[in-house]
Order: C-alpha cells, then structure tokens, then sequence
C-alpha cells in the first residue's frame, strides 16, 4: 500500500480591538498554496484565500514591504501594507545565512532541531478591514517577525515570553523582547540540566535602531556579561482556569552597546508590567487554549500534544500590528512607560533617563511546565 502525505497550509489572523472588545480569529485551510511565486520574489507566496507579495524599493522612504490580502469568508476580507523604514533595519542574531538561528543539540551542523527569528523592529502599517459590508481603515506603527520552530513545539520550550512596546514619543520608540525557556533535557550538561532562558530583544529610539539584545542564562548560574536581555516574572499567581502560575507582574529589562556608529556608548530600558490577577485582569485580551485551536484531525495525528498543555496569555495595544504565533499563551493589552538612559547624542536629555509613554503588548506561554 502507498500513501502520500500532503502539508497543511492555513492562515491565522487575528484582530482584537480592546477599547470596543472586539476580538476576531479566524483560522482556515487555504488551496493552491504557492511559494515562491513566478516573476515575482522568493519571499511572497499565495493561495486561493490570500497573497503575500514582498516589495523591494532600493533607495525610498521604505525599502522593503509587503502587501498581505486576504479573503477569510465572505464577510471578512482584508488588505494590509507593512513598510520597513529606510532608517531601521531589521535583524538577526548571527551573521550570514545562519543568522537568526538557535540550534538544539551539540552539533550545529547536525542539530536536533532549531527556531528561527528575525525581526523588523518597527514598521508602518496601513490598510482596511472589510466586515459586515463596512470597510475599516487601520494605520499605526508595530513590528514583524519572520519566526519558524524546527521541531516539535513541546521539545522547543516549557515556555516563552514575548514583549512588544510602542510609542510616538522621542521621535518614534520600540522596544521588543522574545524569550523561550528550554525544557529540562537540553542544557549545557545534557538531559537534567535544561531549564535555560534565551532571550533576544531590541530598541528604537528616535527612530533609529540603536540597540540589540540577547543573552542566555544557564541555570546556576550568574549571568557574566554587559548585555542583559530578560523577562522577570516578578509576581504570579495561581489560574484555576488553566493551572498555571499566571504572571501578575513582569519586569522586561534591555541593556547592550549603541549599534549608531557615530555614537558609542550603553543603552539601558526598562519596562514593568501590572497584568492583574486571574480573578481582575488587566489588559488581558485573550487566555488561548492552544488544543482547542488546532485542527481535529492534527490533534489525532501529531502526536506532539500528548503530555502537554500549552496556554498562552495575551495582552495587545490597540494601534499596533504584530505579526506572532505561539502555542498555549494569555495575551495582554496595556499602558506603559519605558525607562530609557543612553547617550544624549541619541536624544537629548537621555543619559539622565527618560521616562516614553505607550503601549505594550505582551505574552505570556506555558507549554508544559
């Protein structure tokens, strides 16, 4: 007997308006899925339901973009263009083509496995949202990731934190952070020594990327280095709901070298985030059970899903695009203030510290803790 396997291809899409507690997910199947696209660029891709086109305008305003349309059903079509500014580049960890990677294992030319990110730290954002015959138009700034999970999500972590920050003051700020924490089997010392944080981030101020972020803590470790790139869970509390140690307090915390070149010295920022408790949230958009969202027919031939219990809380801003998939995670929505110190040279006033006030979206992913 002879059977082939074919991928599923679907397309997530997800719209929350937290002011009027709107809140849209749609996550359908797509046919004739294509990539890359002929003529067009290795980075685009389409189906019968939506394009992915990748624009290069070398020299403009906005050097790289993509126009994202799609038609979810028959009452909810979409039209989006993210545009990178010519000022901010995007990045990764590492350079060259394996850049962006964090590798599994101890060979990284035979890896057990691997996750890829990279990112555009702030981006601009314009388009419609077409539902109940009434189009909306949307516009504001947020951030992109490209991020890909070489390998079974339950073997990737025990858990993550994903932090994104915007605001229109000092000329234009981002603060981004990703951090997955990897399960016991996969540490410096082999199986039983896991447990480690990898954790990368970014900043824009005054609309110039002028900080990259990463650092890894080893359990048992003291961290060693001038770069600090964390999530703290200050306080949590106890979730009837999902089990979990929901987070009631975290601390996001930036500090590395200046990446403006006429301009050295240290950036720091720091960001401390009241979520609430699980009885009186705040900000929270959305606790996703990640089981419930995937198809029946993966819930029975992935065996992944056994012996976890993945949980995402979410929280978002209102005026910002993010474009991020994870697992069981809570979502949050919220005011914020990032604490800024850096050379004047950036912004003036800066090396005294300088308190941005925006908006913060964040999550919070528990796996199989």
């Amino acid at each position: 007997m002879f059977r082939v396997w074919y991928p599923t291809i679907q397309f997530t899409c997800k719209i929350a308006n937290p002011s009027k507690g709107d809140k849209i997910w749609k996550s359908i199947n797509v046919s004739n899925f294509v990539t890359p696209v002929p003529h067009i660029d290795s980075r685009s891709s389409k189906a019968d339901e939506f394009t992915i086109d990748y624009r290069s305008a070398p020299g403009t305003e906005f050097p790289e973009s993509y126009l994202i349309t799609a038609n979810l059903e028959k009452d909810l079509q979409i039209s989006l263009e993210i545009q990178r500014p010519a000022a901010i580049p995007g990045w990764k960890i590492g350079k060259g083509p394996r850049g962006g990677y964090s590798y599994f294992g101890t060979d990284t030319n035979k890896p057990e496995g691997y996750v890829i990110h990279r990112f555009w730290p702030r981006i601009r954002a314009t388009g419609h949202i077409v539902r109940g015959g009434n189009a909306e138009l949307m516009k504001g700034n947020g951030m992109f990731v490209h991020a890909i999970q070489g390998m079974r999500p339950n073997l990737v972590a025990s858990a993550w934190n994903f932090a994104h920050f915007q605001s229109e003051e000092l000329g234009g700020v981002s603060a981004i952070q990703m951090e997955f924490t990897t399960q016991e089997k996969h540490g410096k010392k082999g199986p039983g020594s896991g447990g480690v944080a990898v954790n990368i981030g970014s900043l824009v101020v005054g609309d110039k990327l002028v900080a990259i972020t990463a650092e890894t803590k080893w359990p048992g470790e003291e961290s060693q280095g001038s770069v600090i790139s964390r999530a703290t869970h200050v306080k949590s509390e106890h979730d009837p709901e999902t089990g979990y140690a929901q987070p009631t307090e975290i601390i996001f915390e930036w500090r590395g070298p200046s990446t403006v070149s006429d301009t050295p010295g240290t950036i720091e920022a720091r960001l401390e985030a009241d979520l609430g408790i699980p009885e009186k949230p705040r900000g929270l958009i959305e606790k996703i059970d990640v089981l419930a969202e995937i198809p029946y027919v993966l819930k029975l031939a992935v065996n992944y899903v056994a012996g976890t219990k993945p949980y995402i809380y979410q929280v978002s801003p209102g005026s910002c695009l993010w474009i991020y998939s994870f697992l069981n995670t809570s979502q949050w929505v919220n005011p914020g203030k990032l604490m800024v110190t850096g050379p004047d040279e950036l912004y003036p006033g800066l090396s005294s510290g300088l308190g941005v006030s925006g908006v913060l979206y964040n999550e919070a992913t528990f796996i199989s803790q």
